[in-house]
């Protein structure tokens, strides 16, 4: 038998700094039984779970062989070959863009392809229904044209007609941009009376008409006071107004062809106190037609009354595409000028024209070329 002395002992837990502990207070420290110690932590982690792919579902390899014979389409049925001869013929109807009996008709698309712009500008109208001037010939006093200081349209280039040559390029090029017959016929107005409204229209006209595939008819539609026969030195007769209130009558039998190439003259015609209720008539526009639509080249200018002293300029700016509105230099007020533009505000294309100017600012001198 050993004796007792020699059988051996537990080791003992290290003893804490404050002496020997009790059994409870290891038990204690082994298990924490201690209500004010922290509870232990554990050494390590649990690392967290990792992402897993789902499945690839693959088709199921034990499929029947039933299922997979009906799911394929069923073979197309054996065609013969066509012989030599109906081959050309559909070949030749193919290129010729024939439909052959028996073939499916070809599919034609319903979206219409975009247009392509270019910068190409706009052409005048393209002539169609021209009816010609059929009035009496007359001559053109050039003796009294170079008395009012007008344009002679047999003299030397001077610096008048330089200064219109620039305005008339003004109104061809808004005409040709538009390619309108309403852009052909060009509206001459001013304020009051004595600005020079119908010294402008002359003189213009007597440009245009310089051009070699122009047309230019000018109108006298100030029915109160004409003055064109008067400037040019030709006779008054029917003209515009009997044109307006007679419907059998046609305004081309009332145009005088003058002795100046490319230039007619419409007179006013009859004079009349109902001018306005005339022009608001829907017979206007019908008189216009004759006279612009399929002539491209002709050119209509109209010699109005002042915009502030008479209405007959208001109605007629509703038929035209581009205005002139004269200004008299040291004369014309600003006032003036900004109320004649509100009555002829139908119009589109309104230019200002200062006429009767002694100074340049910038010190031009039109027509010193050829002198």
């Amino acid at each position: 038998m050993t004796e007792h002395k020699k059988i051996p002992l537990p080791e003992e837990p290290e003893k804490s700094s404050g002496g020997d502990s009790s059994l409870f207070e290891r038990a204690s420290g082994a298990f924490g039984l201690s209500e004010f110690g922290p509870a232990p932590m554990p050494g390590k982690l649990a690392d967290a779970p990792m992402k897993r792919a789902r499945p690839v579902k693959r088709k199921d390899a034990t499929a029947s062989p039933a299922a997979t014979a009906q799911a394929a389409p069923a073979p197309a049925p054996a065609q013969e070959m066509p012989d030599l001869e109906t081959l050309a013929a559909r070949v030749r109807a193919k290129l010729m863009n024939e439909e052959m009996p028996g073939a499916a008709s070809p599919q034609v698309s319903s979206q219409v392809p975009a247009t392509q712009t270019s910068n190409v500008p706009a052409t005048i109208d393209a002539p169609g229904h021209a009816t010609p001037f059929r009035g009496k010939p007359f001559n053109v006093d050039r003796e009294l044209l170079r008395d009012q200081g007008l344009i002679d349209p047999d003299g030397e280039v001077s610096a008048l007609l330089e200064e219109f040559r620039i305005v008339k390029r003004q109104v061809l090029g808004a005409a040709r941009e538009t390619g309108t017959s309403l852009a052909r016929r060009i509206l001459i107005s001013s304020p009051h009376p004595d600005e020079g409204k119908t010294y402008c229209a002359v003189n213009l006209a007597i440009a245009l008409a310089a051009e070699k595939d122009l047309e230019i008819l000018l109108v006298d539609a100030d029915f109160a006071k004409p003055s064109l026969p008067e400037t040019l030195g030709i006779p008054a007769g029917t003209g515009f107004m009997d044109a307006l209130a007679d419907e059998n009558c046609h305004v081309e039998d009332h145009v005088m062809r003058t002795d100046i190439g490319n230039l007619w003259v419409l007179p006013s015609g009859s004079q009349s106190t109902t001018d306005s209720e005339y022009l608001a008539s829907s017979r206007t526009a019908e008189v216009l037609d004759r006279l612009t639509q399929g002539h491209p080249n002709r050119i209509v200018i109209f010699d109005t009354p002042p915009a502030l002293a008479a209405s007959a300029a208001a109605e007629l700016a509703k038929h035209v595409g581009q205005g002139i509105l004269v200004a008299r230099a040291d004369q014309t007020g600003r006032s003036a000028l900004e109320d004649a533009y509100q009555l002829l505000s139908a119009c589109e294309d309104i230019k200002l024209l200062l006429n009767a100017t002694n100074f340049s600012p910038s010190g031009r001198r039109f027509g010193s070329y050829y002198q």
